[in-house]
């Protein structure tokens, strides 16, 4: 039984004795290097802030003293006189520009295909039309946009009237 006591012993002494040098020496460790800090895009803009507010203070302070051309409170005082303005001669004046008138641009309607309906009393042509952000299926007599109006559907083309001065517009397939 002494063995065993004995080796208990031993190796407790030993690992509090491992326990208290881990603690007391001071092993060479490496330098921690701090990391280097970025600015965030947050602190970038307000250092552009502060840069253009001390811009706009500097342009606020005056330059040059106002110079006093006349005096508001006395009656019939001289004030400046404009020599520097010249009237043009009249025979140098320019005639008056043109004003041009801008030509009246074509509806930006286009035929993108047809299509036939078969009914009992034959077929009927439909025109498929794109214009104005949409798409419309029109046959004979129907309004395209409110402001169009289908006249006929032929095989290669429509023909539309426009309600507001009753031009023609004929459209085609491409």
């Amino acid at each position: 039984m002494n063995t065993m006591r004995t080796a208990t012993f031993v190796l407790g002494a030993g690992a509090l004795a491992a326990l208290i040098a881990g603690a007391t020496t001071s092993g060479r460790r490496p330098a921690a290097v701090p990391p280097i800090e970025r600015a965030r895009p947050v602190e970038l803009q307000g250092a552009e802030l502060a840069a253009e507010i001390a811009r706009l203070q500097e342009r606020l302070r005056p330059t040059a003293a106002p110079s006093s051309s006349r005096n508001l409170f006395m009656f019939g005082a001289p004030g400046r006189r404009a020599t520097d303005v010249v009237p043009a001669p009249p025979d140098v004046m320019l005639p008056p520009m043109p004003v041009r008138v801008p030509a009246p641009t074509p509806p930006r309607l286009v035929l993108v295909g047809l299509a036939e309906d078969v009914t009992d009393g034959g077929p009927v042509r439909i025109a498929i039309i794109s214009g104005f952000g949409d798409i419309f299926l029109a046959k004979a007599g129907e309004a395209v946009a409110s402001r169009y109006r289908v006249v006929s559907v032929a095989s290669d083309g429509v023909e539309l009237v426009d309600e507001t001065d009753g031009s023609t517009l004929r459209l085609s397939l491409k």
